[in-house]
């Protein structure tokens, strides 16, 4: 260095720097943006006196949409000042999800009137595609979207306005509601806290409390009665709540209501119409297990369910029966992967729903690095009536080989689609029969025993339990319990299409096999004439290499096409 870049003192001068660069304009302006006053006072409003936490990320971000109808960029900036976050965390998280509407500066936000329309598999068959080409046309001024199932299959096709849910949707009614701004859920009639109570409610819960009960008893009738979860895994109840129990403390709960598999609509009907005998469930379990602290993860297709788990939760709170741990209600924004249990823990702290590699399982190092107990709604909701009635009366109401009684799900071409509570181990004849039979002008095809994943099975294979274990010989398995009909009138080759471009839309894209694969096997599903060698080879990584069940599951109705229905392809 010479001594031309020295002062008097001797000390280093600042060179001069060109007043066009973008040295000079970095030195004059702040980096990066700039948060205006404005923004930064309206997130802080909304905000309130909550915690500035970075698990209430996915909270917060519903706040900010429900009032502003999108997510504004300053007010993304300005809560990644509030919760000392870097933007980039905030954005990753609030492109993730379907439900979210990111803004830039200077871009249009979407209209105030938002329609979602079903067009997974029951909703398909029942119209939808029509429903949405006359939308398109009637409402101008409404953003009119697909949607994947949000729920209420049995009451296809289905839509939501806001987040009014309208059954058996035609244009004129959503006209109807759109125009006069009915965008809020209506609330349905269930049974409350006193009635519950009156009828018997919570005695299993305060035997549990008053040390009446033993947690190792409760285990062991849960077991005895064969209670599996409900969700999709069939695994063992009690055998899950003793190896959380004996995971070292503090333990925590998670319910999983992320109820999002094409034909399943079950939990939603518990919860909207008997809350408190799930309630009881969870908390017995929170119990067992001395979890600190609950987390019940709802779908956002659910806006009725979360209100009353709200409403009742303060009731039950009210009333002591909460006192042994503390329970959160968090909402989901659009995400079927956060149905797979890791990637709902992994939404409940705030994040994408990326599922986790295993091991370690949730069981040992689940939320918040803590051991967790996974249970779904339908699972919890049998833990009183068991506990009530006793291991061989249930275990006793399955049918068979199976135990228990069961929720099936079951939705398209029959004439009283609904949830059929029937013995576990039924099968798909058994369910049609007690919907009515087959509906007018059709004849029975085949059937989906388990949802979009669980494969699709031919008529003459309609005497199959659909229990856990039953269907994987047959290239299938029963999932949820979601049994969507199929008829002489649907094209096989159009329905897995159908379930495949709903997996293509779902994949949180985090492994390649999946989210490459089910957008090529969409693109090959599409050809006139389906190329059977390379869709096997691409069924085969992905289900081989696939992170979650996502895309492990995803060629199960291709490869039962090939299988079961080569007249189809001709």
């Amino acid at each position: 260095m010479n001594d031309s870049s020295k002062g008097d003192s001797g000390s280093l001068r600042r060179r001069s720097i060109h007043p066009g660069s973008g040295r000079r304009q970095a030195a004059a302006f702040p980096r990066g943006r700039v948060l205006q006053a404005e923004d930064a006072a309206a997130v802080k409003a909304l905000l309130g006196e909550a915690p500035r936490e970075r698990a209430l990320l996915i909270e917060y971000l519903h706040r900010i949409q429900d009032h502003e109808g999108c997510l504004p960029e300053g007010h993304l900036q300005a809560l990644a000042e509030e919760l000392r976050m870097p933007m980039a965390e905030i954005y990753e998280v609030a492109t993730f999800y379907a439900h979210f509407d990111v803004v830039g500066s200077g871009e249009e936000r979407p209209p105030k009137v938002t329609v979602r329309v079903c067009d997974s598999l029951s909703c398909a068959l029942a119209g939808a595609e029509g429903l949405l080409r006359a939308l398109q046309e009637k409402l101008p001024g409404v953003r009119v979207l697909r949607a994947p199932c949000i729920g209420s299959c049995h009451t296809a096709p289905a839509a939501e306005v806001g987040h009014r849910h309208v059954d058996h949707a035609d244009a004129a009614k959503i006209e109807e509601l759109a125009r006069r701004g009915a965008l809020d859920p209506e609330m349905p009639a269930y049974q409350g806290f006193d009635d519950y109570t009156k009828a018997g409610g919570y005695a299993a819960l305060r035997a549990c409390l008053s040390g009446a009960r033993k947690a190792e008893d409760v285990i062991a009738i849960l077991s005895d009665g064969g209670l599996k979860g409900l969700g999709g895994a069939g695994f063992p109840t009690g055998r899950k709540w003793g190896l959380v129990r004996a995971e070292k403390a503090p333990r925590l709960m998670a319910v999983n209501g992320d109820e999002g598999e094409p034909g399943t609509f079950k939990d939603r009907i518990y919860l909207e119409q008997q809350p408190h005998k799930f309630l009881e469930g969870m908390a017995i379990a929170a119990w067992a297990v001395e979890a600190e602290q609950v987390f019940v993860y709802i779908r956002d297709e659910y806006p009725a369910a979360l209100e009353i788990l709200k409403r009742e939760l303060g009731t039950l709170a009210a009333a002591g029966l909460l006192a042994h741990t503390k329970v959160w209600v968090r909402r989901g924004a659009g995400a079927y992967i956060c149905g797979e249990e890791s990637a709902m823990i992994e939404s409940i702290e705030g994040k994408r729903g990326y599922p986790r590699h295993r091991p370690p399982y949730v069981a040992q190092v689940g939320l918040f690095g803590r051991p967790t107990l996974v249970n779904n709604v339908e699972t919890l909701y049998w833990v009183p009536t068991i506990l009530e009635k006793g291991a061989a009366w249930f275990a006793g109401q399955g049918k068979n080989g199976a135990k228990g009684l069961r929720s099936y799900s079951v939705s398209g071409r029959v004439k009283r689609p609904g949830v059929v509570l029937t013995a576990a181990g039924s099968t798909c004849r058994d369910l049609i029969a007690l919907c009515g039979g087959m509906a007018d002008g059709h004849h029975f095809k085949g059937y989906l025993p388990g949802g979009a994943s669980g494969g699709i099975l031919p008529a003459y294979l309609a005497d199959v339990p659909l229990d856990f274990g039953q269907l994987e010989k047959h290239g299938c398995f029963v999932g949820s319990h979601a049994v969507v009909i199929l008829s002489d009138k649907d094209d096989m080759k159009a329905v897995a299409l159908n379930l495949m471009r709903f997996f293509e839309d779902e994949s949180c894209g985090q492994c390649t096999p999946c989210r490459n694969g089910t957008a090529k096997a969409v693109q090959l599903l599409g050809a006139e004439r389906w190329n059977a060698q390379l869709l096997a080879d691409l069924s085969e990584v992905m289900a081989d290499a696939s992170i979650c069940g996502l895309g492990q599951a995803a060629p199960n109705p291709v490869k039962c096409v090939f299988k079961y229905f080569p007249e189809d392809l001709r």
